[in-house]
């Protein structure tokens, strides 16, 4: 599996970004986030993505992406049925990572019906699907200052997460509001829980 490419940006076209690492081209299908990045890197420099390789009886492709968040929300996407791999990629390129978590959270079928090609029924069955597998950190953005990634959220920012949504709050709400809590020093669900609501 080639999990993550780092070479030289030969070629970017709206259909695809080739990538010269090793002696090697590799055509790479790009997410909107990206191309968008990929895009700020001139010609003949280097560049990263981290990348996915779908194997099917009509050929062999490589997806790119701009985190390991994308790509995780990319491979959650494709386990809904119906949602093939193309699909996935249009809604990357239609909408942020983080506009896609807050869509299914909130069930949001009309936004993502916006989306070229994805139908009202596909949107429905996303939203059944995935909702309640969207961590905090999916609706807050992997990125953080400096554009380095963030690690992934754990099991107790989950916790307290979900004990704010039983206090009312809506999911984004609750994300935000635990991020803040952890960024001023709370480590424990109580701790952040405490924090949180203060500030709620």
């Amino acid at each position: 599996m080639i999990g993550y490419l780092k070479g030289t940006i030969k070629l970017l076209d709206p259909e695809y970004v080739l990538m010269e690492v090793g002696g090697v081209g590799y055509e790479i299908v790009c997410s909107g986030a990206a191309f968008s990045r990929l895009s700020g890197v001139r010609r003949g420099e280097e560049g990263e993505v981290y990348t996915y390789l779908k194997v099917a009886e009509d050929g062999i492709t490589l997806f790119g992406f701009s985190d390991p968040q994308e790509k995780a929300l990319f491979l959650k996407l494709t386990s809904v049925q119906g949602v093939g791999a193309r699909l996935a990629m249009s809604v990357l390129s239609s909408m942020r990572p983080s506009e896609v978590s807050e869509a299914i959270a909130s069930a949001d079928t009309k936004r993502l019906c916006g989306v070229k090609g994805l139908g009202k029924k596909t949107a429905e069955r996303i939203i059944l699907e995935l909702h309640g597998k969207i961590s905090a950190d999916e609706l807050l953005g992997a990125e953080n200052v400096g554009g380095r990634v963030s690690a992934p959220v754990d099991v107790q920012d989950d916790e307290a997460v979900s004990a704010l949504m039983g206090l009312g709050f809506t999911r984004q709400e609750s994300a935000r509001a635990v991020e803040r809590a952890k960024q001023n020093g709370a480590k424990s669900v109580e701790e952040i829980l405490a924090l949180a609501l203060r500030g709620m």
